[in-house]
Order: C-alpha cells, then structure tokens, then sequence
C-alpha cells in the first residue's frame, strides 16, 4: 500500500512536470513568434528607398592608421595619435571636398543609371573647388549605355568641377569613352586603356537549318528594319548597313574622345588597339601613371574625401528577372555596334 502512494506521487508529480514543461515551450514559442514579427516590421520600416551612401575616406584611413599605431607606437604616442584624429573630423569640413564615384562596368553598361543618381547628387551640393574622382573599370560595352554613362560625367565638366578619372586596371572601349571626359587621366602602370573602335557580330544558323529543313519567316517593315539575321539568308546590301552603322558609331567615338582629348593624334590611336598605360601615356591617351589609392592617400593630407554610392533596395524576383532577360536575350535577333 506505502509502495503504491509512493508510485502514485512519483506518476502525478512527473505529470505535473510534463505539463509545466508543455506550457513553458508553448509560451516561448509564443514570445519568440511575437518577436520575430516585431523585428521584421521594424525592419520593414526602417527600410529606405534608394538613397547615396557617403562614407569619410579621411576617417576610413586614419582608423587603419590607429589600429597599425596601437601595435607599434609607445602609450602616448598612440594616444596623441588618438587626439589627432579626433580633432580631425572638426576640421575636415572646413576643407575643399574631393567626391569619390566608383564605375564597374559590364557589357550593358547598367551602372549608368545608378551613376546619374550620385552625379545629381554631387551637383546638388558641389562648389566651385571641389573635384570628382571616378574610378573606372570596364572592357567596354553597349554603344547606347557607354555613352550615357558618359553624358553623366560631362555633366560634371560642364558645371565646371574637375573631374579626375582613375584606372587601376581596364578602361577600354566604352570605359575609356567615359574616361576621354576627364581633365585628368589617372592609370596603374599596368592597366590596358584605349580600345578606340567599334565591333559588331551576330552568328547565322540558316544552313543548320537547312540542313534540318526548317523554314523560318521573317516579316518586316521599312528597309532597314532587320539588315542582318540570325536565321535568314544575309545579303550583301544588309552587311553594307551595318558596316556603315559600325562606321558612324566608330566616328561619334572619335569625335568624343577628340573633344576631351584635342592634343591625341587620332590616327595612332583610333585603330581599335589598346595599350598598358606606360605607352598610352607616350600618346596621350593618360597624363599620369600610379593608382587610385596614391592619389587618395596624397589628397587625404589637404581635401575632404567623400565616396559616394547610390544604394537601392533588392527587389523580390530580381535573379529570376536576370535570367528571363538574358534568356531573351538570346532568342532576339540583334546586330546592335558595341564599344
């Protein structure tokens, strides 16, 4: 009988247990769901649109100074060098401004848009002493999109700020279109610049169709709708159209680099080669050899440096949108010139 109370009061005090345990997971599981949805609604409503990020050079490399001096200075030293920074950032407004734009092209030249934002930006609030520092890197690309991008840093020439472009790497082609723009032409002893030309290219698949025996129609209006095709027969008045397309674009090309650049001997250097920045240097095509972050470091002594970055919020369905875009892209019949 004292066996079974004992044996009763083990089973109703584990029961008990067991239940206390049931109703604390729920109650968690109720808190943490409550706190989820909380953060995401503060998240989601402390989510800018598109906005410029700007970020202090200055600040940025005086931070990685300190953190070399904590490890290599004496105590006071370090501190000295501590108080030195602090009375910099009271100072740094006082200075002319140097912005910092960094371009990285692709063949459709999409960081068009996103560099008018940052121009607009800068022409808002620039003065007269100011100077804009773009940082170029691109093989070059869709004629329409270069020489948009390119538009955007006359904008900056035309209120009267000095442009300086950077190339640490490659500015060839449409990126060396943007580049032509600048008062001042900054490259790394190895980087490729130049490109002065046009290409356009479209591959033909009408005898593998034939080889099938497929038909393909093809119905157009106006002369020259579609001069070449992908799967129709191609004549010779069509290829004719599109060498005398390929030819405007090369001339629109050199005319511009000429405006920016009148001293060049176009040419020598409207052939469609490019060169490391050494012998560019010899023929005009750059003023100056070293690389973006010496000229960053040189300026950081005397301007104010600010870069700027247009940041957009990630739209849902983006990736799929990409590859919809390209697969299309694929199938659309197109001999449109790239620079």
């Amino acid at each position: 009988m004292y066996d079974d109370r004992v044996q009763f009061a083990v089973d109703l005090a584990f029961q008990y247990a067991l239940f206390v345990a049931q109703g604390v997971t729920i109650w968690l599981l109720v808190v943490l769901g409550f706190a989820w949805v909380l953060r995401l609604s503060r998240k989601n409503r402390g989510r800018r649109g598109a906005h410029l990020e700007v970020v202090s050079l200055n600040e940025r490399f005086e931070r990685q100074a300190l953190s070399l001096a904590k490890a290599c200075l004496s105590k006071s030293d370090y501190k000295n060098r501590k108080r030195r920074f602090k009375e910099l950032k009271s100072e740094l407004k006082k200075r002319p401004r140097t912005f910092v734009l960094d371009f990285k092209g692709d063949l459709k030249a999409s960081g068009a848009q996103r560099l008018a934002a940052e121009v607009s930006g800068i022409l808002n609030l620039a003065d007269p002493q100011d100077e804009v520092l773009v940082k170029i890197e691109s093989p070059g690309g869709a004629v329409a999109g270069y020489g948009l991008a390119a538009s955007q840093l006359k904008r900056l020439r035309d209120k009267g700020l000095k442009l300086t472009a950077a190339v640490d790497q490659v500015a060839a082609s449409g990126g060396y279109l943007m580049a032509s723009v600048a008062d001042h032409i900054l490259a790394a002893p190895f980087a490729v610049v130049g490109s002065i030309g046009v290409v356009a290219s479209l591959p033909n698949f009408k005898r593998l169709l034939d080889a099938k025996q497929i038909d393909f129609e093809q119905v157009t209006a106006g002369e020259h709708k579609r001069s070449l095709s992908l799967f129709g027969e191609n004549t010779e008045k069509g290829r004719a159209k599109v060498q005398e397309e390929v030819d405007a674009a090369h001339q629109l090309f050199k005319d511009w680099v000429l405006q920016g650049r009148p001293q060049i001997k176009l040419e020598q250097v409207a052939t469609g080669e490019w060169w490391h920045a050494g012998a560019a240097l010899e023929l005009g095509l750059v003023d100056e050899l070293g690389t973006s972050d010496e000229y960053l470091r040189r300026q950081a002594a005397t301007r104010q440096l600010l870069a700027l970055q247009l940041i957009q919020p990630k739209a849902a369905g983006k990736g799929f949108s990409r590859w919809a875009s390209l697969g299309a892209a694929l199938f659309k019949e197109n001999e449109t010139p790239n620079w």
